[in-house]
């Protein structure tokens, strides 16, 4: 570790993060068009220079500017006399500076038209942007289903990245206000190095086509695989029918939806028990709601594993009520009384304020009975 190094790890400066990818080498093919003009600058300063050496005896030095003011025709005139040989050759030197200029803003102006460079120069800081994105989401495929999840997304202050390999997804980020976004194919890998992926928490599928899902499931554990990441990634896909539920989920999805499945249960709910489906909406659905809902998960360590629901005192602690537990085997237990025993590995659904939720998870992960029970 050098001094610099040091200094700043004592006075705890942060370092810029950096992407996971840099755009240098794709760049450089665009710029293989100013190759010729640059060499023709070199040759053309080299010849002038020594023209004026030999011609008319100029200094190293006075024959560099001479070629330079004449090169570049500045006009600032002779700054010594120069023989008749000497003003042909600078004549020569005129035309020579005036074609080499031409083509150069010639092949500038034409690689700016074609938007490569500006496009390449733009997603650069784009990619800069998105290196300070951490646990975030990488939602792929701009579609109605994006639009509306972006949205919950920023109202939940949740970041996220937008990846679509079309090129109308400028337009789209600007009329839908998506902060981050990539131009891109969202299975390949070089795609997943630009949107950070190694700091995200998850990633959301939304195509409409199911082969375009499944390629980006298997690439993203595969991903996972291949740079050895400590946990897994969230996946989250969307499928049209319940076979296509069953194959997203078997080929890592932890999360399908079924937006037909989910239309239906809707509609039936609200045409049962209309009034219950409007508070369950209010309720799991606004971001500004203070109750909220959650599954936490009963660690093999935890001192609550074979303890009576009722000995753990939750509700007396933390003030949130456990309504249901899912046993490891997946057998679900709604309103659970007191006398019900924590098992190792399972879930308890547990409804209370975020702070209540954040106590109950501290309670439950903790190996050694806790002290607040004591005063309870």
């Amino acid at each position: 570790m050098n001094l610099l190094e040091k200094i700043r790890k004592f006075l705890n400066w942060e370092v810029t993060p950096k992407p996971d990818v840099e755009l240098l080498p794709t760049i450089y093919p665009h710029l293989k068009a100013f190759r010729l003009p640059l060499i023709l600058t070199v040759l053309t300063m080299l010849v002038g220079t020594l023209g004026y050496v030999i011609i008319d005896d100029f200094s190293i030095i006075d024959a560099i500017y001479q070629t330079g003011i004449t090169f570049t025709t500045v006009g600032f005139g002779e700054i010594a006399p120069i023989s008749s040989a000497g003003r042909i050759f600078t004549i020569t030197l005129i035309i020579a500076g005036f074609a080499v200029f031409s083509s150069a803003i010639g092949i500038l102006v034409s690689e700016l038209n074609r938007g490569n460079i500006v496009t390449i120069l733009k997603e650069r800081r784009m990619l800069y942007k998105v290196a300070r994105l951490k646990k975030h989401f990488v939602v792929c495929y701009h579609n109605d289903y994006t639009m509306e999840v972006t949205k919950q997304l920023r109202k939940n202050h949740i970041p996220f990245v937008v990846i679509d390999p079309r090129g109308e997804l400028h337009d789209w980020a600007i009329e839908h206000k998506y902060p981050y976004y990539l131009q891109a194919e969202p299975h390949a890998e070089l795609s997943m190095l630009k949107a950070h992926l190694s700091s995200a928490k998850g990633l959301i599928t939304l195509s409409d086509s199911i082969a375009d899902n499944i390629a980006l499931i298997a690439s993203v554990r595969l991903f996972e695989k291949e740079h050895d990441l400590p946990r897994p990634y969230y996946v989250i896909s969307a499928a049209e029918g319940m076979s296509d539920v069953e194959k997203l989920k078997k080929l890592g999805a932890d999360t399908v939806v079924s937006p037909t499945k989910i239309t239906a249960q809707r509609i039936s709910a609200m045409a049962a028990r209309p009034d219950m489906e409007n508070l369950l909406e209010e309720f799991l659905y606004k971001s500004d709601n203070p109750l909220d809902m959650q599954e936490i998960d009963v660690p093999k360590y935890s001192w609550a594993v074979l303890k009576k629901l009722k000995e753990t005192h939750i509700r007396e602690i933390s003030n949130c009520s456990v309504v249901g537990i899912t046993k490891k085997d997946g057998k679900f237990l709604s309103m659970p009384k007191g006398d019900v025993l924590v098992t190792s590995e399972c879930k308890l659904l547990v409804i209370g304020t975020q702070d209540g939720i954040n106590i109950t998870k501290g309670i439950i992960r903790k190996r050694e009975k806790p002290k607040e029970i004591k005063f309870v």
